[in-house]
């Protein structure tokens, strides 16, 4: 009797509470299938954020891979760079322009400075390098395959801020032009004569230009006493640049450079009068490298010629030139003018931030006009009103040191010794036979 009273207790609350269960069970599954229901929903809004972000940054990623596309001059597709010691560079898709320079600040140490053969210690014009600014630029000439090109290049004092070359602007460069791999390089204006370029006589002349050929403007400078090699390399005036310059250069891609120069004398009734035409071949082997030139130049009616061969080898850390110089001159009533000239130079550049340069020239000048001081004329200047020559020879040996902080600055210590012989007599000497010069110096580029 009990257990069955027991049990139909038990089943008596059972059904009571049966009801009440059920209710909760159906409300858990509600709020579970809602749940699913919202986090679908928001899988898809994820999805679809993931989807546009992807999107931008793919379109990010090919502006800047990609080139800028062409546009007008001023677009948001046209940068500006800089890279040290290359200036600073507008570029488009179709050209750029860069903005350049070099300061190269010299304090010297001269003797024999006057006649009285004073020394004289003060900042000149720079030893080495021309102080310079200058804009540069190219763009292509529709789809021709040709680009035009330019160079606009001042030169100034850095101790007094004046220019440099008889008050000219631009007094370096101002050329205009059209360049590709199958004409070459074809500049019209005022520019180096090619003769004194790395196509020419750059790669022997000193230890201290480029050792390769290529086809650009270099050179050495006349601002010492073993610079002086340079008018050799010259044309009518002796100007070691060409005014009314036309000058084709090539490289062929076989390691043979060449070159054509003809710059007008722009005498009315005179074609060839004052006009200079000069060649130019050289070879580019690597460690072994050579160049030559011939020039010819009307200067007042007279005719001067030069040749030149020469070149360098480069073993290690050591570069080693040399060259040879011939040059003769129509001088009127006074007889040909004949003057031999060689050269000898070494470069040691071991690992680290110092190298040396060792270098000697020697030219010897037979029957060279004189000017009024008896002082030797240079090669290819106007000896038409001259009265008197000489013969004699200027011989001088020169060093120099450098430490470059890196590869835009450096200082430099460097000397020369300058010895005139017989009837070889220069104005900087100011009548005597010798003169030593010291410099000290801060080269930069940007």
């Amino acid at each position: 009797m009990n257990q069955f009273v027991l049990r139909a207790t038990m089943l008596g609350v059972l059904a009571v509470c049966q009801p009440v269960f059920a209710d909760e069970i159906s409300d858990l599954k509600a709020e579970i299938a809602a749940q699913k229901l919202a986090a679908e929903a928001q899988k898809a809004r994820l999805d679809a954020l993931e989807q546009k972000l992807n999107g931008v940054q793919q379109q990010q990623a090919a502006s800047v891979s990609a080139p800028p596309p062409p546009g007008p001059e001023g677009s948001a597709a046209n940068r500006v760079t800089f890279k040290q010691g290359e200036g600073l560079t507008y570029g488009s898709a179709s050209g750029s322009v860069s903005l350049y320079g070099l300061i190269d600040v010299s304090y010297t140490h001269i003797n024999h400075a006057n006649a009285n053969g004073d020394s004289l210690t003060t900042p000149r014009v720079a030893w080495f390098s021309g102080n310079r600014w200058g804009l540069t630029g190219k763009r292509a000439m529709g789809d021709s395959g040709l680009d035009v090109i330019f160079r606009l290049e001042a030169e100034y004092e850095s101790q007094t801020g004046n220019f440099d070359d008889n008050n000219q602007m631009f007094g370096r460069d101002a050329w205009v032009g059209v360049q590709s791999d199958g004409l070459g390089k074809l500049t019209l204006g005022w520019q180096n004569a090619p003769a004194r370029d790395p196509i020419g006589s750059a790669i022997y002349g000193d230890p201290y230009g480029s050792a390769a050929p290529s086809l650009e403007e270099g050179g050495y400078s006349n601002n010492n006493n073993f610079k002086q090699l340079i008018f050799y390399s010259a044309g009518a005036g002796a100007k070691t640049r060409l005014a009314n310059g036309i000058v084709w250069k090539k490289d062929f891609k076989n390691g043979l450079f060449g070159s054509l120069a003809y710059a007008f004398g722009g005498n009315a009734g005179d074609f060839n009068g004052g006009s200079t035409k000069q060649a130019t071949l050289a070879y580019a082997g690597g460690a072994f490298n050579v160049a030559g030139f011939v020039t010819s130049a009307n200067v007042a009616d007279l005719t001067n010629k030069t040749y030149s061969i020469g070149g360098n080898y480069t073993i290690g850390p050591v570069r080693l030139n040399t060259g040879f110089f011939h040059y003769t001159a129509e001088q009127g009533a006074l007889g040909d003018r004949k003057d031999n000239a060689y050269t000898v130079s070494a470069k040691f550049a071991p690992a680290g931030h110092l190298d040396y340069e060792l270098g000697y020239q020697n030219m010897k000048a037979n029957n060279a006009a004189v000017n009024g001081g008896g002082n030797v004329l240079n090669a290819f200047a106007n000896a038409s009103s001259a009265t008197a020559t000489a013969t004699g020879s200027r011989a001088t040996l020169y060093a120099s040191a450098f430490y470059h902080f890196d590869k835009i600055t450096e200082v430099y210590l460097a000397a020369d010794y300058l010895k005139l012989k017989d009837g070889y007599k220069v104005g900087a000497t100011n009548g005597f036979p010798s003169q030593t010069e010291v410099a000290l110096g801060l080269r930069t580029r940007f």
